[in-house]
């Protein structure tokens, strides 16, 4: 017998199906092309809820795309961490190598070229700046919003310039140096939260050794795979708060 839901699904996808273009769509418009690591990607996020749903059921494969979800989340803050760190790094080098520059006599536009050379992470930002610079328009840079704004500034009242980006070069040295230790304290309570996540698993899995059958009651029955989607909704919740908590204190 067929349930509703694959009609439910049919339907859906029916109502979602794009119009076909008109003429003007046709001429003005590329055409679309989809990429192959575009469908990797979504094949690889969707493939553990599919293979849970054929596994565990309906339960098991919403309790495979919370756990993916609370992974991913995790996956993404730690690389936007990372990355952040890496540009408070690039951004220190690339000041403190302008203001080399410019205590040695050079122009604001050479040191920034010069910086340009020694940090190519932000060479592409540099240049804009310098370039701006040159041609005396409105000084922009998204990656290195400190430095446009003690260039701007100096440059609007007159002060040295070697002054303003040396103190601009402290700023960004002091939080540089106060997100790593951040980091670093913060080492230890990530640690803990990823065992406390991942012990349930391990007493699930400490459980089928036993021969307690826990996977057949999650998977087997309408109460255990109730169940197993609340176990993995509250530890998305928790990797969530944990995240929140260590966010907090970086901001602090």
């Amino acid at each position: 017998m067929i349930g509703p839901w694959p009609l439910l699904c049919l339907g859906a996808a029916l109502a979602c199906w794009p119009p076909p273009p008109d003429r003007f769509q046709v001429a003005t418009e590329p055409p679309a092309t989809v990429r192959i690591p575009d469908v990797w990607r979504v094949v690889r996020w969707l493939l553990p809820t599919a293979l849970a749903g054929l596994l565990a059921g309906a339960g098991g494969a919403v309790a495979a795309g919370v756990l993916t979800l609370a992974w991913r989340q995790e996956r993404r803050a730690h690389r936007r961490a990372t990355a952040d760190l890496a540009t408070a790094t690039h951004t220190e080098t690339a000041l403190r190598t302008m203001v080399a520059e410019l205590r040695s006599g050079a122009h604001p536009v050479t040191a920034a070229e010069a910086a340009a050379d020694t940090v190519p992470a932000l060479a592409g930002e540099l240049r804009a700046l310098a370039t701006a610079a040159r041609l005396d328009t409105e000084l922009s840079a998204p990656a290195l919003p400190h430095l446009a704004a003690a260039w701007s500034l100096g440059k609007r009242h007159g002060l040295p310039m070697a002054d303003v980006l040396d103190a601009a070069r402290r700023d960004a040295e002091a939080g540089l140096a106060f997100a790593r230790r951040m980091r670093a304290k913060l080492a230890g309570p990530r640690a803990s939260a990823a065992v406390l996540t991942g012990l349930p698993v391990l007493c699930v899995l400490l459980g089928e050794v036993m021969g307690a059958a826990p996977l057949s009651v999650l998977t087997g029955s309408t109460a255990g795979q109730v169940l197993l989607v609340a176990g993995c909704v509250l530890l998305w919740a928790g990797t969530a708060w944990c995240r929140a908590l260590t966010g907090k204190v970086w901001i602090r």
